[in-house]
């Protein structure tokens, strides 16, 4: 049993942090998976997107420190952890005091693979807020690694991540 160090997957939509996650943690034991679209979809009145003005960006905030939480209590249990969520370098910043060596992989692809990838899957997203959602990562972000998956099968990605993951947990 290995114990790594928490991992959180960041990208715009349809990169493939979820199934990136879920695959990586169903391979790797002991493992526990937090989504945090999931975490802040718990409201079930009221909720608003992150990115709707000042009630999204506060849910956003309490989005992340509840996956903070159930992070530390996984981790204290012996339990490793990957987390999967759209952040920018303020949200990042908020991770990282709030999870202890964190381990951030930004997963990027090309806007029409992107787009490919979500027409497979359920729309959540207008265009627009897809569009929105892919240039706001384009800005910098103090990662420890980024990945362009654009050609990647969902193998190669995930043991990408895997040897990245792995890699910065021996850095400790």
């Amino acid at each position: 049993m290995t114990i790594l160090r928490p991992l959180l997957l960041t990208g715009g939509p349809a990169v493939g942090k979820t199934t990136t996650a879920r695959a990586l943690a169903e391979a790797t034991e002991p493992c526990a998976f937090i989504d945090v679209d999931d975490v802040r979809q718990m409201i079930k009145s009221g909720g608003v997107a992150p990115w709707k003005g000042v009630e999204g960006r506060a849910q956003h905030l309490l989005g992340i420190r509840n996956a903070a939480a159930l992070a530390a209590n996984f981790t204290d249990s012996g339990i490793n952890v990957i987390l999967s969520d759209v952040v920018t370098q303020d949200l990042l910043s908020i991770y990282r005091d709030l999870v202890p060596e964190l381990v951030v992989i930004r997963l990027v692809c090309d806007p029409s693979t992107a787009k490919a990838r979500a027409g497979t899957r359920p729309v959540y997203l207008t265009a627009a807020e897809f569009e929105m959602l892919h240039r706001q990562q384009t800005e910098p972000l103090e990662t420890d690694s980024e990945l362009d998956v654009s050609a990647m099968t969902l193998e190669v990605q995930v043991d990408a991540v895997r040897r990245q993951w792995r890699s910065r947990s021996e850095d400790l």
